[in-house]
Order: C-alpha cells, then structure tokens, then sequence
C-alpha cells in the first residue's frame, strides 16, 4: 500500500494519525500552510476539510478570500482522490477550476467531497485502459458553519500513468 493511502488509512481510524497526516499535508504543499486546513474526517473516498475564519484567510471586507475557497475546492477533492487511487501508479493534475461564490463566508466553512469505488473505475481506471489521460470535472460545495452555501465548485482533473507523463529534459 503506497504511503500516502496508508497514512489516510490510518487517519480514517485514529485521531493521532489524522493529527499527522494534517501536519504532513501542511509540510508536504507548503503553499497550503498559510490557509490552516484541517481534515475533520477521512475514509477512503470521502474527506471533509475546515477551512478557518482568521486573517490570513479574509479579503478586505473581512469575507473569507474566493482564492481560500477556491484552493478549499481543490484540496479536497485532490486528496479524496489520493485516497482512493495511488499516487505511485498515477498522477493527478488540476486543469481548470471555476467556482461560483453564493454567501460571503463570514465564519469557519467546511468542504466535504465523496466518490465511491465503481465510480473511480468507470471514469478512471477504464478509460485508461483505453486513452493516455482522462479528464473529469468534479463538482463540490462548500457551506460554512451555520449552514450557509458558501460556493459551488466545479474542478476539472487530468488523471494520467505515469508511465505516460512527458517531462521536459
């Protein structure tokens, strides 16, 4: 089982390690540390994610930042996938993400994104048996705290082999 599935693993079933891979996660995308995620809950193909309302969050009006809820999206959704295919096998890579803002977040929010197992085959592993990468748009909302709908975010992914990545020399 490759690290990263094994620490999520772990994380689904013990505080301490969820404590960890938030830590790691906060380490590993250094450009996340600013924003203060914390994963609430985890299990294979499913993660919920807190965004906190604190400065280095909030635009001038005090509102928590479209770029903060925007990253949200993307985070969670990113790390649902690693949960659930491997990251040595395949790369994953955002193309575009579009959000559309509906309530100005003026407290903590909370991002949950969920796919199951025949889902990931039906888009992913299959057409790859077929096709060097497969593209998906993935939709996801975030609300904060008091139950507000926040922003509905639509990320679209490219889903490749490694084996099939081209790296400039």
């Amino acid at each position: 089982m490759p690290e990263l599935k094994n620490l999520i693993h772990r994380a689904s079933v013990s505080e301490f390690f969820k404590w960890v891979l938030n830590f790691v996660l906060a380490r590993a995308v250094p450009f996340n540390a600013p924003h203060h995620f914390k994963i609430l809950k985890i299990n294979p193909g499913f993660v919920k994610v807190l965004l906190p309302y604190r400065r280095s969050n909030l635009n001038h009006v005090k509102g928590i930042h479209a770029c903060a809820l925007a990253t949200l999206c993307e985070y969670t959704i990113g790390i649902t996938l690693l949960s659930m295919i491997s990251e040595k096998e395949f790369r994953i890579i955002l193309k575009n993400l579009s959000l559309e803002y509906l309530f100005q977040a003026k407290m903590d929010v909370t991002a949950e994104f969920f796919i199951n197992e025949e889902t990931i085959n039906n888009i992913i592993i299959e057409p790859l048996r077929k096709a060097d990468a497969v593209f998906h748009v993935f939709e996801i909302n975030v609300f904060d705290i008091s139950g507000n709908h926040v922003c509905k975010g639509a990320a679209n992914w490219q889903i490749k082999k490694w084996d099939q990545v081209k790296m400039k020399s």
